[in-house]
């Protein structure tokens, strides 16, 4: 990958959504990216999974992992690769936001532990509740101490980095983000995820709640609109123009330029 200016958001696709939903609205990356609003950076998406080559830290503004069906503690190749490369951008202090399964996989790579939650699935609208340091954390501050967000999660950080400052969590799962240095963060909950798309991962998943013993009708009357999780993305996407612009400063053309997207083959079609 050649030095490019701005350097790229690189997007980091570990998995895909059911065929029901991404038909309709598109996967993983479509979702982070029309998150992401207006930002001057070109978006860059990665799936390590079919061979995608990680860049160094230096040649990205920052970096947003996927969440994944797949689960951390079976430590697939791709997986392991991943991780170790997201302790080599933490280590650089370039911005990472991992988003469930890359919540974890932060967790897992900079020395926490990742595995099956002991209460179960967490899924639908949930409450999450800020910590203390969120006050002063530069993506949460200035949000609500309370507010909605949509969670689908088997698995968890079962214990955080050394060194983690906790910010976020609710009465289910406590680590339900936290941050590693100064801009590295991983969330649990989905920022990317709308109320039609929960209710589709419900849908989706109708048979599997059943044999748990969760009535799927009742979660899916629960679900609920999102918007200060949301704004998560945005946000993120703000501190990686303010990392990309500590090394060089923009030119008139690109500021207020809106995302391009592009992969290492064929650019996603976002709908």
């Amino acid at each position: 990958m050649e030095d490019t200016c701005p350097r790229p958001l690189a997007i980091i696709k570990l998995g895909e959504t059911f065929d029901a939903l991404r038909e309709a609205r598109g996967d993983f990356e479509h979702w982070v990216a029309a998150g992401l609003g207006a930002t001057r950076l070109p978006i860059m998406v990665l799936d390590p999974r079919r061979g995608d080559t990680l860049p160094p830290p230096e040649q990205i503004s920052g970096a947003i992992v996927t969440g994944s069906h797949a689960m951390v503690s079976h430590r697939e190749p791709w997986s392991e690769a991943t991780g170790a490369w997201m302790a080599q951008l933490v280590a650089h202090g370039t911005p990472v936001l991992g988003i469930c399964f890359g919540h974890q996989l932060l967790a897992h790579a900079l020395g926490g532990e990742a595995g099956n939650h002991p209460g179960g699935l967490e899924i639908g609208t949930v409450e999450i509740a800020l910590a203390d340091a969120a006050k002063d954390d530069p993506l949460l501050q200035g949000l609500p101490a309370r507010f909605d967000a949509q969670e689908v999660h088997w698995q968890r950080a079962l214990r955080l980095p050394e060194g983690a400052v906790l910010l976020a969590g609710n009465a289910f799962e406590p680590h339900q983000a936290f941050r590693v240095r100064l801009r590295a963060w991983g969330v649990q909950f989905h920022p990317e995820f709308d109320a039609e798309v929960m209710r589709g991962y419900i849908d989706c998943m109708a048979g599997e709640l059943q044999a748990n013993g969760i009535d799927p009708a009742a979660l899916r009357e629960r679900v609920a609109g999102t918007a200060t999780a949301a704004q998560l993305l945005g946000r993120f996407a703000h501190i990686a123009e303010e990392h990309d612009a500590g090394v060089r400063t923009p030119g008139p053309a690109e500021r207020g330029a809106r995302h391009r997207i592009a992969t290492t083959e064929s650019p996603p079609q976002l709908r």
